[in-house]
Formats: C-alpha cells, structure tokens, sequence
C-alpha cells in the first residue's frame, strides 16, 4: 500500500486498484461487476464463470490484511440488477461473510440502478462521508472532494516497442477516480476525452507499484 494525500486526508493506493483510508479502516473499491460472465453466458457468449469468486477472494484477502471496519463499493458492483439473483452458492457465502465482518455500503452504479439487498450491506444513491463525497460517476460540477468509479481507467503507455497498460487511480485536487476492481473487467484510457471531462484540467493518472506511486500528468 501506498500511502498519498488527497483533499486533505490519508489515503493509502493498493496496487488491486482499492484504496484504504486508514482514518475509518474503510477499504473504497469501484466497479466489481459481478456475475459479468454469467450475463453474457444467458447471450450465447460463453467465458469462464469464475469471476466473482476471483473478486471475492481479492476483496476478502484486502479486508483481513487491512482490518477494514467499512467497505464502500463504488456502484457497478454486479454486471446487472439481476445479477444477485445469479450468485452461485459459494459467491454468496463468501459474499454474506464479508457483509458480516464489516459495515458493508454499497452505491448503486448505472448497471445495477436498481440493485436490492441479497447478501447484507445497506444500499445507497451515494454518500457524504467524513466529507468526502462517495459516488458512482463524478459529476463536473460537484465542488466538494468526491471519489467515484465508472470509467475503468487504465494507464497505456508504449516502453521499448511494447505497449504496456496498468490500472490506475484518476486524480485531480478534488476528483480521484478508482479503476475497476472486477476480475472481468477492461478499461478506458485514463487520457480519453470522457474522463479529463469528468475531473477537470491537471488531471494525473496515479499507478501504485510496491513502495512508490508513479504520477503522469494526462493531457487536457
């Protein structure tokens, strides 16, 4: 974990694209997209359906490393609003396990707007919390510090005649964009047009590795 200062506060940056935010022991993850292999099986396209289980354990092994009293997700938490209704035994176990351990918030995204309580956890439109404002998308004109999720950002950079991509966290003074932190999941450059709109000028892409996090100022 990595640790770095945004609007003011302590926040650690893992290298999974979670953040942990020492002050509340609170673990913030975006767009988990669970039960995203299962909705394209129900559409004739067949991938392995191990996705949520490989989330889960990830999320799990962040919590118990971290001692986390609180997990926010971020919205897009399932592929779909039915997506709940397609968790198979063991991902529901794991899930309840979790929603048990801690308190558990999750924030309804633009895939699962209508998402209801399967597995614990209270659900919300978004959140105020210890001034930060939590949410799916950032919002332009949100003037307070706000962490949100939704585009998927990636890094792409080309090295030796290689392209090389890696999540990344978005950052401006008061925007910090998480990556996806599903296990299916691809991603939008963190330069596209969409994202500098939603955060702003002087926007960098923030990718943590071992002990450092590496900064790239994004092109407005």
């Amino acid at each position: 974990m990595v640790p770095f200062s945004f609007a003011g506060r302590e926040i650690l940056a893992l290298p999974q694209g979670a953040l942990f935010w020492p002050a509340r022991r609170a673990v913030l993850v975006a767009d988990l997209h669970f039960e995203k292999a299962s909705w394209f099986a129900i559409r004739g396209q067949m991938l392995p359906p191990y996705d949520t289980i490989a989330t889960l354990t990830e999320l799990a092994l962040i919590a118990d490393a971290t001692g986390a009293k609180e997990i926010w997700c971020l919205g897009d938490s399932f592929h779909d609003s039915a997506g709940g209704d397609r968790l198979p035994a063991r991902a529901q176990e794991m899930l309840r396990a979790l929603t048990g351990s801690c308190r558990w918030t999750w924030i309804t995204g633009n895939h699962d707007a209508r998402l209801i309580d399967h597995c614990g956890g209270e659900v919300v439109t978004d959140a105020l919390v210890d001034g930060l404002v939590l949410r799916h998308e950032a919002e332009p004109g949100e003037t307070r510090p706000e962490l949100s999720g939704h585009f998927h950002p990636k890094l792409r950079l080309r090295l030796r005649g290689r392209q090389v991509s890696r999540r990344c966290f978005v950052a401006t003074p008061l925007k910090l964009i998480l990556p996806a932190f599903g296990a299916l999941t691809g991603g939008l450059d963190a330069g596209h047009p969409e994202i500098v709109r939603a955060v702003g000028r002087g926007a960098e892409a923030l990718v943590p590795v071992e002990d450092r996090l590496l900064r790239f100022r994004l092109a407005a």
